[in-house]
């Protein structure tokens, strides 16, 4: 059955990953959830949609500390989007909270196609593979963490043409907004707009930049580094072989998924340690 059907009886308008009390009071699954052990140890819950009509991929989920994490997979455009709002500590000079936006080059082969992903989701919502909606989920294989030296600054107001939900996703990131050098050359060859990125100052061969958890100086300029994981992803379909038919050849057929988690550290340029309160010495 398909939700384009109900969004419409749903007023006022209102974000999709907000309606799940109303869904499911209608008995319509929209999204798939999954309840993962989240690296601080806490169990935590994932929440994956899939939109068929722009080809993308969206996992949310918040952190023990009360982080909020997104992370959209387009594969129309071959973007990836993590972003994560970090809540602040006003006591200590710090804003309400803080919006970072990492944009790079999509991989294909992180997780599985958006099709694929929507028909995972409704063996969930019929019950076929989530005979118990409390059980806390391992992923099959721990992949390493990915290594993003992101050395370009987005330009917000611009950024539409890359991706139709970064302005919803990264709207309030005006001064955490990065992407790398490689990438906007991949997309440039498909014709984004210069305007849209822009180098970041001091980022390569700076004599005395130092990373910020060796920067005593709140004020001063210096690399942050920060990390996540994603605890839960549906990231290779498996394929299973028929029985021999009549030409005695034995064909393959999706049977199911492999699940991964997966691992992200972007280091970048910060104009003063202030912006990095997360990255200390341990």
């Amino acid at each position: 059955m398909s939700f384009s059907m109900y969004r419409r009886e749903i007023s006022p308008p209102v974000r999709i990953s907000l309606l799940v009390v109303t869904l499911v009071s209608l008995g319509i699954c929209s999204e798939l959830k999954v309840r993962v052990r989240l690296s601080d140890g806490l169990i935590g819950e994932e929440i994956l949609d899939a939109n068929s009509e722009n080809d993308d991929i969206t996992v949310e989920f918040k952190q023990g500390d009360g982080t909020h994490i997104t992370a959209v997979f387009d594969f129309k455009r071959d973007v990836r989007i993590v972003r994560a709002l970090i809540l602040g500590e006003p006591e200590r000079g710090q804003n309400q909270y803080q919006v970072l936006c990492f944009v790079s080059r999509l991989d294909h082969h992180e997780i599985i196609p958006t099709e694929s992903m929507a028909r995972l989701r409704q063996l969930f919502c019929d019950g076929i593979l989530q005979k118990n909606p409390h059980l806390v989920r391992t992923a099959e294989e721990k992949r390493g963490e990915e290594h993003l030296h992101m050395d370009m600054a987005v330009n917000v107001s611009h950024a539409g043409h890359l991706n139709t939900l970064i302005h919803n996703v990264c709207k309030e990131a005006h001064e955490g907004f990065y992407t790398r050098a490689a990438d906007t050359k991949h997309w440039l060859d498909k014709g984004i707009e210069a305007i849209e990125f822009e180098p970041l100052p001091q980022t390569v061969d700076v004599s005395g930049l130092q990373r910020c958890p060796s920067t005593l100086d709140l004020w001063q300029p210096c690399f942050c580094s920060y990390h996540l994981r994603l605890e839960w992803l549906p990231c290779l379909l498996k394929y299973c072989r028929s029985r021999r038919g009549a030409a005695g050849r034995a064909n393959p057929y999706k049977c199911g998924i492999r699940s991964c988690s997966k691992g992200y550290r972007f280091d970048y340029y910060v104009p003063h340690k202030q912006l990095c309160p997360w990255d200390e010495e341990t």
